[in-house]
Parts: structure tokens; sequence; C-alpha cells
């Protein structure tokens, strides 16, 4: 981990929050390779799960909603954790992560339940904590006004279950997708990104017939797992975690997790999980709006099932580059000083990587060469991310493009000044070779989209 979060800070992938001020835990800003990875991560979500289903819709719900949306969802009442404070030191933990021993090896945790600030083992009895996020709807701060920053994205596609029906005219089976902004309260934060107070949530309700939602449940536990398969992410390192019923969220009737397996060991990447009709049915028992379905075949109503495939951005993001990041020892480029130094290279799938492309003259202080390729630079980036870089030699230039995942790095040389072409080198077979530059942009089209 101490590595990922080194290359992340180094290259611009993600950032500490308010840094400059000592930072805010739990909090992270993407930074400007981040958020093109995560914009290409959203993006390919919505082309699999929107584009290439035929009866899931996309919308776009608010952060803040009617306060009586959390009564109805049964937030207020089970969405907390089991909070503890140490009686010597009085910082405040999960009762479970006590128990489980996840702090042992951290400051002065050498065992379970024991404090990892100051190393006592006397804490209160664990009580019940919520995790929203209370802000107020107005200028007057009372509890008639309170209300709560989403902890999902999931209500809006309830509340909206109606809306979307009229308006699309869909039929059951058919879904109702959404990416965006969520809040959690978290008591224990830790592990970079992967538990953050603040992160993108992309969800799928899928309404089905009751009855069926065993099937739907199987067919989207295996969308979802090829997803991420697709994503790069290697086989060995998911599996799929059935959860017992007495760990059930309220609303559920079975909930699988895929798990990936991160340098702290294995832990949730994503869910699936059976909401059965509990969500339609408590906004239509809170709201007074008939949130039932009626079959044109059967000429009856009925609260649909739901099957809701859930992940969160961030937690995928580093995923990715976990899986991505490789070692080679003895180096790939000649700027390698000894055969015991160390290249990174993060070997991000296609679809996903922030920079597709890379043009470097082969030296900097031939004018002839800067020119030629800031043309190739200007013709390309109409059509791929790109960077241009002149600075360094041109074998540590190669050496930065790897480290962030550029997938083809283009030298313009003195040949290309001749030939009018240039040398595509691969990013994960080092093969290169030789493209007109008037074929470029089908060229690497064609390898991007291969």
């Amino acid at each position: 981990m101490p590595k990922i979060i080194s290359l992340c800070k180094r290259r611009g992938f993600i950032f500490q929050s308010s840094e400059i001020y000592g930072g805010v835990e739990g909090l992270w800003d993407l930074g400007p390779l981040g958020a093109l990875m995560k914009n290409n991560l959203r993006e390919f979500w919505i082309k699999r799960f929107i584009l290439e289903e035929e009866n899931v819709v996309l919308i776009d719900g608010t952060v803040l909603m009617h306060p009586k949306t959390w009564e109805a969802s049964g937030h207020l009442e089970h969405f907390t954790d089991p909070l503890v404070e140490c009686k010597n030191c009085h910082q405040r933990f999960r009762a479970n992560h006590m128990a489980s021993g996840r702090f042992i090896g951290q400051g002065k945790a050498e065992e379970k339940n024991q404090c990892p600030n100051c190393g006592k083992k006397e804490f209160t009895d664990p009580k019940m904590f919520n995790l929203m996020f209370k802000t107020f709807l107005g200028p007057i701060e009372d509890e008639a006004h309170q209300s709560y920053l989403r902890p999902e994205t999931a209500q809006s596609m309830f509340a909206n279950f109606q809306n979307v029906l009229n308006s699309s005219r869909l039929k059951i089976p058919f879904g109702i997708a959404q990416i965006g902004r969520s809040f959690r309260n978290e008591i224990t934060l830790g592990d970079f990104i992967f538990r953050s107070r603040e992160f993108d949530l992309a969800e799928i309700e899928y309404f089905v017939e009751p009855g069926e939602d065993e099937k739907y449940f199987e067919i989207w536990l295996k969308k979802w797992e090829k997803f991420f398969l697709d994503l790069g992410i290697k086989k060995e390192n998911l599996r799929k975690f059935e959860h017992p019923k007495e760990s059930l969220a309220h609303y559920s009737k079975r909930t699988v997790d895929i798990e990936y397996k991160f340098p702290f060991g294995w832990a949730e990447l994503a869910g699936v999980a059976n909401r059965t009709d509990y969500d339609l049915k408590r906004h239509s028992q809170f709201s007074g709006q008939d949130l039932s379905y009626y079959d044109e075949d059967s000429k009856k109503r009925h609260f649909p099932y739901v099957i809701e495939p859930t992940m969160g951005l961030e937690r995928a993001i580093l995923a990715i580059l976990c899986d991505a990041h490789h070692e080679v020892k003895g180096g790939r480029t000649k700027t390698t000083e000894s055969t015991k130094e160390i290249e990174i290279v993060l070997k991000l799938d296609k679809k996903i990587a922030p920079i597709k492309v890379a043009v470097l003259p082969l030296v900097r202080n031939k004018p002839e060469l800067v020119k030629k390729a800031k043309e190739v630079y200007q013709l390309l980036k109409l059509h791929f991310m790109c960077q241009y870089d002149e600075l360094g030699s041109i074998g540590r230039r190669y050496r930065r493009q790897d480290e962030i995942g550029t997938v083809f790095c283009l030298a313009v040389d003195f040949e290309s000044l001749k030939q009018d072409d240039l040398t595509v080198r691969d990013r994960d077979t080092m093969k290169q070779e030789r493209v007109k530059i008037e074929d470029l942009v089908k060229v690497l089209k064609e390898k991007l989209e291969n």
C-alpha cells in the first residue's frame, strides 16, 4: 500500500483533501490522472449497463432528499455501526473492528481489543452510531428542517419509480441506474481510499416479478463479476462472499459481495443484493403514493422485487491500481543504472488508462524535432487523451509514461523528418513499429479499440 499511495501522489492520481491544512481523514481529492481514470470508469459502466442493456435507463438524483425518505428507507433506524470509546485516551472505534483484531500491528495495538492509540484495553459499552451526515434545509437549524446527505443513491431511484415508469413506458423486468456522490460518517477509516467519507456509488435497481428474483440475481451477479474482469482485474484476485442471514442488511433477502485481494487482505469491492419488495412498499406506505406495478397481461397490481448491483468507484479505482502495479527488476530502459534498479509499470486496461498516447521528441535541443513532435501532438489530442513530454532523456520519459499507465508512446526522431513517420511503442509488449503520421489516428484507434 505505501508504494501505491506514493505513486498516486507523485504522479497526480490521488491527493489528501485539504493537505495544505494538514488534511482531513477519510477525504481524498482526485488529481489530473485520477479524475481522467474515474471518468473512464464511469463511461465504461454507462456503456456496459445502459447502452448495451435494452431495458436499463439512467437518472441523476439529488444528494439532498425529503427527510421522510430516510425514515421510509430504514436508514434512521438501521444505518448504524457499533461504536466504542477508549476510556483512557477517548479515541473512538468500531466495536467489530476492535473484536476482529483489525488494528493489530498498528500503533500500540498488539492484540485484539487493544487501543492502537494508547495500548489500553478498557472501552465503553458499544452504542449504535448513525453514519449519515446531518444538515438543514433552509436558514432555520431545528429538527423540523433537519435532513441528511444521502449515504447511497438507491432511494432516488425508488422515489422516482413511477415517474420513470410513466415517462419511459418500460415493462418489467427493467432497471434504473445512477452514478452519484454519497456520504458516510465512518467511525474507523484507513486503507487509503478503500473507506472514505465521501465517494461515488454506481448502482442499478433492477425491478423483476416476484418469484423471478433468484434467477435475475444470478444473472446480475455474473454480469457484475464479468464487468471487473473486463476492466483487466485478474480472476485469481476476485472471489465471491455469500453473506450469512445474520449479517444481511434490514432490506435484504440475499447479498453476495465480490471481494478483491487488496494488499491489506480480502475485502468488499462490489455487491449484489436482493432487496425484495421492501423499498417500494415502504415508500408507498410513508408517502401515501401507490408505487405498485400494474401488469397489463394479468390485469393485477404487485410490488416488484429489486435486484441491486452496486459498487463504489473509488474502491474500484484502488483495486484497478493495485492489480495494474508491476515492478520490473533490472529495468526496461537504458536509463536503468544497475540490474538491481526497479522500474514501475502500471498496466492499466486501455479503457481505463487516463493517458492513451504520449508524444516524445527524441531530444529537445533540436528545434526541428520539437516542431514536428508538437505538430503530431496537436493532431492527436483532438482524438485521444494525450501528453507531450520533452524534458529529460527519452528513456526517462518512457519510464514516466510507463509509471502512469500510458498505453502508447510515440517517438519523433530524425527519420521522422525524412519519412514523415514515427515509432509507436506498446507499453506492455515493448514492441515498436513505424507508422506514417498521416495514418496515425486510424492506426491508434484500431489498437485502442481492439
